[in-house]
């Protein structure tokens, strides 16, 4: 009877452990994102990271403030919505120890104007609209310095209005917060725009656009997490995912130029 009992016993033992075996284990991971077009290629990419069993939750902003935050109080597990300059200035200035974790595409900041159609008719003191922020500033100031309309003292360091050296338009700036400026076109002559702001507003960066950055732009936006947690394994599987060809693929067949890949 004892022996029954034990060979039954070591049985149900085993099934156990088969089935517990044989059951893929899941992460979950919490992802801060910009609407477009990060939250959209994180959306896009959740049924194959299931099957790596990872469930991936996904938190929408509407800033580039509160993602950073977030993910230095553990709030969130990574964020997608920056590049290095804005993530290095935010660790200065909050203290926080955010790192990259991997590059995944570009946006190429665009100027847009509803009022000219080129360059060379925005009128002498014409009013521009720039972000507020340090690296979009001075990205936004090295975007007018290609197209000539201002010089710059130097393509170091950080930007100030007092680093424009030369302005012979005398254009007139106002800075505002990056998620304002689509609204500010039709009352300037001419408006800077990160592009997930631009798209978000219905505008094609390529189409709408009077100029915008070439594809060399360094403001790669990044895959970032907390320092110490880069290397997690459900981390690695997304970073992994959103940089193989199935998303470059995405990335160029919906966004057609206006989102560019970095890998």
């Amino acid at each position: 009877m004892k022996k029954r009992w034990l060979v039954a016993l070591i049985t149900v033992i085993s099934l156990l452990a088969v089935a517990c075996g044989g059951k893929k284990e899941e992460s979950t991971l919490t992802v801060g994102a910009s609407q477009v077009p990060h939250a959209e290629i994180l959306e896009h990419i959740k049924p194959q990271l299931e099957k790596e069993g990872v469930k991936l939750n996904v938190k929408v902003f509407q800033d580039y403030v509160l993602p950073n935050k977030a993910v230095e109080e553990g709030q969130l597990d990574a964020n997608f919505f920056q590049h290095v300059p804005w993530l290095e200035t935010t660790n200065k200035e909050k203290g926080y120890h955010i790192v990259k974790v991997a590059g995944v595409h570009i946006e190429p900041m665009g100027a847009y104007s509803k009022k000219w159609k080129e360059v060379a008719q925005i009128p002498n003191g014409a009013t521009v609209t720039l972000p507020n922020d340090p690296s979009n500033f001075k990205r936004s100031l090295q975007l007018l310095e290609a197209k000539g309309l201002i010089k710059l003292d130097s393509p170091d360091g950080e930007k100030t209005l007092q680093s424009i050296k030369e302005n012979p338009k005398k254009l007139q700036f106002k800075q505002l917060e990056a998620a304002m400026l689509p609204r500010t076109i039709g009352e300037v002559d001419l408006a800077v725009i990160n592009t997930n702001y631009a798209l978000q507003a219905k505008l094609n960066p390529i189409k709408d656009a009077l100029f915008i950055e070439d594809k060399n732009s360094p403001y790669v936006n990044i895959l970032a997490a907390k320092q110490g947690n880069e290397n997690k394994d459900a981390l690695k599987k997304l970073s992994k995912v959103l940089t193989s060809p199935e998303v470059k693929k995405f990335i160029d067949e919906k966004y057609k130029g206006a989102v560019v890949a970095a890998f």
